[in-house]
């Protein structure tokens, strides 16, 4: 915008906003480099210049710049002509003293409204001075008015228009037209308004004045019981003088002399500016000398706040003395302070009831009873406390007064002292615990105040270290009748931990007694595994089957229940006195109006642990859901619950909300991922799972109807005959473990059999597949069967599920495509076909591997596996591996696990091995064992 060489000029106008920034072209200066900006107006100036050995008006015709415009050219410009760096460190101080608030309202002699620059500081008054003096000729060579000989306008002045334009102009912002409309002093036309003239004057006068008053308050003092506001005056010239108004009545000339002339004249004036804000002052000024206000105690405490408020901004200060202090705090206090020690239970006993009152403290130490009482008594604004005068704000005083509020339920008080809110009749406030609920609330806030746990001898198992945490947590808060969600990654361990607090809690007969596992009941079956394994002297039981019954129960046994079989024996259930509960895959009962949800709540025992590794996935409904049933009461009702949290967290709009929330559930829920820096480096590269599921009864009438029926047929065969039989029945039973459809050869889309509820690996591979996926990470699943692997892909796009699928019959460039989309996330399920895909692929983006049904060949197994778990991994991998419980699957399995030379014998030839089995041999291995 400015050219090379241009000088600039400053032409004040009136009102100040019209004034322009003249760039003009001095001689053998290059004309304007290009079309000059629309809207620039081009203007003739007459400028006094120089001419020989002295001056002469010469006419010179220039861009005239809008002062905005101006402004924005000059703070960007690189500096050029020394009239053009003159003006440009004008610019940036008007805009130091527009940021630093240095403007008020004003008429010009005209009558229109302007802003001016000021009033400033001694500092600023300095900067303004020396900026002036600074200022080279050409920077200020306008003719002075009516001087003769001809000379050049003083630079102060100029720059003082200056400033006065840039804050007119600037201020008028089209944000301040928009938000004031037509008002003065927010618009931009030029308009005379004579109606202000009074007041402008009257605002410029107390801006400009050299006298400014304050008011002194002194506290009731032996035989004056009033309060009393002494009038004093102050200097801009010397702060630290202060003159008590009386001296105008009894010293007058001294006055004069240390204030000035004007003092008395502007001492009114501020007094009648204070009195249009609070109207006793206007007392003052019935006095022949102002001195001071006698102050009712209304009076006074207004001066406290308000009124206080008000007269500073009229530019009148109000001083109390040091003494006085503003120290009082109410705190609302849940508990009863000086009573620590109490029993966690007898304090969360349903009938207990806790204080709930205010306690007030100065300067953070509690007053006593005493003191209280003696605050709430109090009809002044002001009380002495422990030799110091103390504000008694009225809110105070009242709270004083009624310190004692409804007690709160158990429930409610931890609630409360969790957020660190409570609310009583409408009104929400602050609060903490004391006493033994600040203690219990402290111990289950702060895991360092948690008392280490030790892992059960009983245990055939080492406990890594965050699982011990977690048993210790959870032993915590199950002894304190609280419960919680443990809702750790998949693949961190938390049927072991279950296990380690089921055998901790037989430890102790305050909580010894039998532990109820609730579960899908495709985890029937790996719960009693793990159970077996590493709890093997705890009695474990399936309620499930036709036989099902809790006859003779053990204290300490393990009793392991689906939510189908809940829903239609809850009463029964509901008659034993378990001592623990434990909802597997909890997120089966997030739906709070369910009838699982419903006859689960109804079961009793003396605590609850939800496990689970999704919490949340939809909504918050489902914590509330998940927790109202392992500590109910805490969250309040659902209505109450998703007024108070979940409606403005889900919308985004309270971030508070989502605070309180997390401060209230933290210590009820304890999560961890594989990620974390504390778990990532005690997890193996590889952890390998046998995931146990139980067949239908549609795969156990098929897989019994075809043992019986090929096993008469291979009784009567010989030879290659016997062995393509065994073969054959090897076959169909994998297939009938896989899915009834594959069996029945309905892979075909002719089918429209719904495939749900028909298999138990399907079911148990759904339950897997939505954690996985809920927890964002990726999945490879094998099948040596590609029609399997069809009905697999088929199930999984019902349920909305994307997946991908290589199989033999897929084109190189196809494989290609898969393998980039998958590592790059598209989908999060890869179903591949074992012979087509196990090996030779890159598949690092996944985190767990699932083998759908058994190669028998551990080899071939594991490096499928290593589709994953290769160079380039840098997570954990999880392997499951799924086997139908008590079928063949399972007996070879076991037999692969523990007899060597049949392992050698079938990895070297496969299921070929298992066709030289004797009759005898063979139906002991292929028949279906025992199923709850």
């Amino acid at each position: 915008m400015l050219e090379a060489g241009w000088a600039a000029v400053f032409l004040a106008g009136e009102p100040a906003r019209l004034g322009r920034l003249l760039l003009w072209r001095p001689a053998g200066v290059a004309a304007w480099g290009g079309v000059p900006p629309a809207g620039i107006e081009t203007t003739s100036v007459e400028l006094v210049l120089p001419h020989g050995r002295g001056v002469r008006r010469r006419s010179v015709t220039g861009f005239a710049l809008p002062v905005a415009v101006a402004v924005s050219a000059l703070v960007t410009a690189v500096p050029l002509h020394v009239s053009a760096t003159a003006w440009q460190a004008a610019a940036r101080l008007a805009l130091r003293l527009l940021a630093d608030g240095r403007l008020y309202p004003s008429l010009t002699s005209e009558g229109y409204d302007s802003w001016q620059a000021g009033p400033f500081t001694a500092a600023q008054r300095e900067g303004l001075a020396a900026l002036a003096d600074a200022f080279p000729p050409h920077a200020h060579c306008l003719p002075e008015p009516g001087a003769s000989p001809v000379r050049i306008c003083e630079p102060a002045a100029l720059v003082r228009q200056f400033c006065d334009a840039v804050a007119d102009a600037l201020v008028r912002t089209p944000g301040a037209s928009l938000a004031m409309g037509s008002l003065p002093y927010a618009w931009h036309e030029v308009r005379a308004l004579p109606a202000l003239r009074e007041w402008a004057e009257e605002t410029s006068a107390a801006l400009a004045a050299g006298v400014t008053v304050s008011l002194r308050v002194d506290v009731p003092e032996g035989r004056r019981k009033q309060f009393r506001a002494v009038l004093q005056l102050h200097t801009a010239h010397d702060p630290a003088l202060v003159v008590e108004a009386a001296r105008l009545g009894s010293e007058p000339g001294e006055v004069e002399r240390l204030l000035g002339p004007r003092a008395e004249s502007e001492m009114l004036l501020a007094l009648r500016r204070g009195a249009r804000v609070w109207q006793p002052m206007a007392r003052l000024l019935k006095d022949a000398v102002p001195d001071q206000l006698r102050l009712s105690d209304d009076e006074a405490f207004d001066l406290l706040g308000d009124a206080s408020d008000a007269l500073g901004a009229a530019g009148i200060d109000v001083h109390w003395p040091r003494e006085v202090v503003k120290a009082l705090t109410a705190t609302a206090e849940i508990g009863q302070r000086g009573a620590p020690g109490s029993s966690a239970g007898g304090l969360l006993d349903a009938d207990a009831l806790l204080d709930f009152r205010w306690q007030i403290s100065l300067g953070g130490e509690p007053l006593s009873e005493t003191e209280m009482d003696a605050l709430a008594e109090s009809r002044r604004p002001l009380i002495r406390l422990r030799d110091q005068w103390v504000i008694a704000d009225p809110k105070l005083v009242a709270r004083a007064k009624r310190r004692r509020m409804d007690p709160l339920t158990p429930m409610e008080a931890l609630t409360a002292a969790l957020t660190g809110e409570a609310e009583q009749d409408g009104e929400t406030f602050r609060c903490e615990a004391v006493g033994a609920l600040g203690e219990l609330v402290a111990r289950i806030r702060d895991p360092d105040t948690r008392t280490p746990v030790e892992q059960p001898a009983a245990l055939k198992a080492t406990l890594r270290d965050y699982q011990k945490r977690g048993l210790g947590w959870l032993a915590q808060m199950c002894a304190l009748g609280l419960g919680g969600c443990l809702a750790d990654d998949m693949g961190l361990g938390k049927t072991i931990t279950l296990l380690a607090l089921h055998l901790h809690r037989q430890s102790n007969p305050a909580t010894a007694g039998p532990t109820l596992v609730v579960c899908p009941a495709s985890l029937l079956g790996n719960w009693q595994r793990e159970a077996e394994k590493f709890a093997p002297a705890t009695p474990v039981r399936r309620y499930h089957g036709g036989a099902r019954h809790l006859d003779k129960l053990a204290d300490d046994e393990i009793v392991l229940v689906t939510y189908g079989v809940l829903r239609r024996d809850r009463k029964v259930l509901a008659e034993t006195a378990w001592s623990l509960v434990a909802a597997d895959e909890a997120q089966h009962v997030k739906n709070p109006y369910a009838v699982t949800a419903r006859e689960l709540r109804a079961l009793p025992a003396r605590a609850r642990v939800a496990l689970t590794g999704t919490p949340v996935e939809n909504n918050l409904s489902e914590l509330w859901a998940l927790l109202d049933w392992t500590t109910p009461g805490l969250l309040g009702s659902l209505a109450a619950f998703r007024n108070r949290y979940a409606r403005a967290i889900e919308a985004g709009e309270d971030p508070e909300a989502a605070e309180r929330l997390s401060r209230l559930v933290g210590p009820f829920l304890l999560r961890r991922k594989k990620s974390d820096p504390g778990i990532a480096p005690e997890l193996p590269p590889k952890t390998e799972t046998d995931r146990i599921v139980s067949l239908t009864r549609e795969q156990t009438s098929l897989y019994e109807a075809v043992v019986r029926e090929t096993m008469a047929k291979i009784q009567e065969s010989e030879g290659i005959a016997r062995r393509g039989l065994v073969l054959k029945l090897l076959t169909a039973l994998k297939q009938i473990c896989n899915h009834p459809a594959q069996y029945l050869k309905e892979h075909s889309l002719r089918y429209s059999t719904p495939l749900s509820g028909r298999s138990g690996k399907l079911d148990l591979l759904d339950e897997l597949l939505d954690t996985i996926i809920a927890e964002g990470e990726s999945v490879l699943v094998f099948t040596q069967y590609k029609q399997m692997a069809t009905l697999i892909e088929r199930h999984l796009a019902e349920r909305g599920t994307s997946t991908l699928f290589l199989h033999g019959g897929t084109p190189v460039a196809r494989r290609e495509e898969m393998v980039a989309g998958f590592q790059d996330g598209e989908v999060p399920v890869f179903l591949l076909s074992l012979k087509a895909a196990g090996t030779g692929l890159n598949l690092t983006r996944a985190t767990h591997v699932v083998h759908y049904d058994r190669w028998w060949n551990p080899a071939v197994e594991d490096q499928a596996t290593d589709r994953a778990y290769r160079i380039g991994q840098d997570r954990p991998v999880q392997v499951h591996k799924l086997i139908a419980e008590g079928t063949v699957e399972d007996k070879v399995a076991r037999l692969l696990e523990s007899k060597r030379e049949l392992a050698d014998a079938v990895v070297g030839s496969g299921e070929a091995a298992l066709t030289e089995l004797s009759d005898a041999e063979l139906a002991d291995l292929v028949a279906l064992g025992k199923q709850s």
